[in-house]
Order: C-alpha cells, then sequence, then structure tokens
C-alpha cells in the first residue's frame, strides 16, 4: 500500500492545485476566461477531488478495517475437530487455495499451497494481484498464532489486521467458532509445501479507489461469536451449508444470484431451478454435474465440490434453495 499512499499524496495535491486554478480563474477580469475556464478548472477540481476522497476511503479500509486485536487462543485439535476439519477445508477452501495446474487455474486437489492469481485469473486484474495463500505449514500461516487465523477467517485480515480484498468479498466471517476451530485444527496437520509465487494481495490505487466508490460491496462486520444452527435437514441448516460449500459466495446473500460488476458477469439465481426438481433430481444434478435437461454445468460452477456434500447436507441445502429467502 506504500506505493498507493503516495500516488494518493500526489493526487491530493493535484486536487488542491487545481482548486487553486479555480480561484484564480474565477476571478480574472476576463468574462470568457471566467466562465470557460471556471468551468473547465472546477469540473477538474471536483473529479480529482472525488479520487482522493474514495481512494482514500479505500486505503483506509485495507490499512485499518477495524478488526480486533486476535484472541488468544490454543485449538486443542481433537480428533472430532480434525474430521470436521478435513471436511469444511475440502469444501470451503480448496476451490482457491489448492495447488494450480497447467492452465494456472486450481485443481481442487492437494496440496493446499495456493498460488493463484484470482483477479487476474478472473478478469478483474486491473484493481491489483489477489494470490491465493499457501494454507500449508510451508507458508505464511506457519507464523500465525491460532487466534491469527481464527481472526483471518472471522474478521478477512491477515496477521497485520489489513483487510483482505478477496476475502474480504465471502461469507467465510459467518462460519461459527467451532468450525473455524476445526479449520486451523486440520490445517495444522497438513505437510508443509513451498509456494514460489508471491502469495497475498497487492491492489493497485485503482482497485482502492473501487473499493472506497464501493463498487465491489462493503465488507461486512463479523460477529465476535458465531453458532452455527443445529444440524438438521432444514432449512435454516440448508443456508449454513451453503455458506461453508461456498455457494453464497458467488450466488449472492440470499442465494438468489448476483448481477454483473466490476468483479465479473451476473451469476444466476439457482433457485429458480432448484424450485422445478425433486430432491432426488438435485442430488443426481450436484453429484453429477448434468442437469435434468442433460445440459452439464458451466466450467464456472464447481459442482465436483458440492459433490462432496454428505446426503444430509445436500438434503438441507434442498430444502434451502426450495424456500423463499
Amino acid at each position: 500500500m506504500t506505493t498507493n499512499i503516495i500516488i494518493w499524496l500526489v493526487v491530493l495535491i493535484l486536487t488542491l492545485g487545481a482548486g487553486w486554478l479555480t480561484w484564480r480563474t474565477v476571478r480574472t477580469q476576463r468574462m470568457w476566461m471566467k466562465v470557460a475556464g471556471g468551468i473547465g478548472a472546477g469540473l477538474l477540481t471536483i473529479l480529482l477531488a472525488a479520487v482522493t476522497i474514495l481512494s482514500g476511503k479505500g486505503i483506509l479500509t485495507f490499512l485499518s478495517p477495524g478488526a480486533p486485536a486476535a484472541p488468544a487462543l490454543t485449538v486443542a485439535g481433537t480428533p472430532e475437530q480434525l474430521a470436521r476439519g478435513d471436511y469444511l477445508v475440502n469444501l470451503s477452501c480448496i476451490g482457491c487455495h489448492s495447488v494450480v495446474g497447467a492452465d494456472g487455474n486450481p485443481t481442487e486437489e492437494h496440496p493446499l499451497n495456493g498460488g493463484w492469481n484470482i483477479s487476474a485469473s478472473e478478469g478483474f486484474g486491473f484493481v491489483g494481484d489477489m494470490v491465493a495463500e499457501n494454507l500449508t505449514p510451508g507458508g505464511k500461516l506457519a507464523g500465525y498464532s491460532d487466534g491469527e487465523i481464527f481472526n483471518t477467517l472471522r474478521h478477512r485480515v491477515d496477521k497485520e489486521g489489513h483487510l483482505l480484498g478477496f476475502m474480504s468479498l465471502l461469507p467465510v466471517n459467518q462460519l461459527s467458532d467451532d468450525d473455524v476451530h476445526s479449520i486451523i485444527a486440520y490445517l495444522r496437520t497438513l505437510p508443509p509445501v513451498e509456494q514460489t509465487a508471491t502469495t497475498g494481495d497487492k491492489i493497485s490505487f485503482l482497485g482502492a479507489t473501487m473499493f472506497g466508490a464501493g463498487m465491489f460491496g462493503a465488507p461486512e462486520e463479523a460477529a465476535e461469536t458465531v453458532v452455527a444452527p443445529a444440524e438438521g435437514v432444514s432449512a435454516e441448516y440448508g443456508k449454513y451449508v451453503a455458506t461453508y460449500a461456498e455457494c453464497r459466495g458467488c450466488h449472492g446473500a440470499d442465494a438468489t444470484g448476483a448481477p454483473a460488476s466490476a468483479a465479473g458477469p451476473a451469476v444466476p439465481n439457482p433457485r429458480l431451478l432448484v424450485d422445478t426438481l425433486s430432491q432426488d433430481e438435485f442430488f443426481e444434478m450436484m453429484r453429477t454435474g448434468v442437469k435434468p435437461d442433460g445440459v452439464a454445468f458451466p466450467d464456472t460452477m464447481p459442482w465436483t465440490i458440492a459433490s462432496r456434500l454428505t446426503d444430509d447436507d445436500l438434503a438441507a441445502l434442498y430444502a434451502y434453495l426450495t424456500t423463499a429467502p
């Protein structure tokens, strides 16, 4: 962010300079210069002022998002936590943090050593680099305490308390305390694998300005404590399944689709299709990646990850998607 701060200072100076030029122009004795020059310099001042304000807001959001200090936490790592963490990580994390294939995209396979440049691959590289972290002990997490990893998942910040750009757009902060503990426990057991790519965020000045303008949405504040709904085949628990299975990360907070934005094209409303299916048809579709009409899911739909859900979780997800939000 150092480069962005320097650019911001330059834009601020230009804004002040444009304001001074506007003041001088409107005070001139020549009417044509007073009108034409005043309007031109005034519009330039307004434009530069808007960029200064929005970029400053974006930079401040990344540098100081207001996350609390990391809690003093030591995860026990019980067999139950490890089993649950295995299940969750291979649903929630593997889609972005898995080993990168020859095509430059995640393979959805271990090791979870990251390296995928999400912004460049998804068509919004103009906001800067957003490279998935190495989640094995061979990466930065080896230097994180359990409490700092907790803060990363709950408040979407790194060890220094800086906002994580892409993570801030996902509902990972709604995972329960118990599930976050399980994820931490499981990640600690992974064999260390190195990653030669530079991981993490390197947000451009344009990206900071766009974040400041709210073009990617405002990061939601997280609760200090989150308790999962009672596990079972219910719409309430299905919404929670849609959270850790990353359905809501793409299809919107209520899984009703997402409009096109600077981050990418529109994402369809899955409820319109699921409402027409029986539970058995829904299961078959999610297990095979083929819709009842014989049309396969597009490559952008990570159905292979969703297919790993248990039958009970899939049934809960079906209940959620067939219940009005």
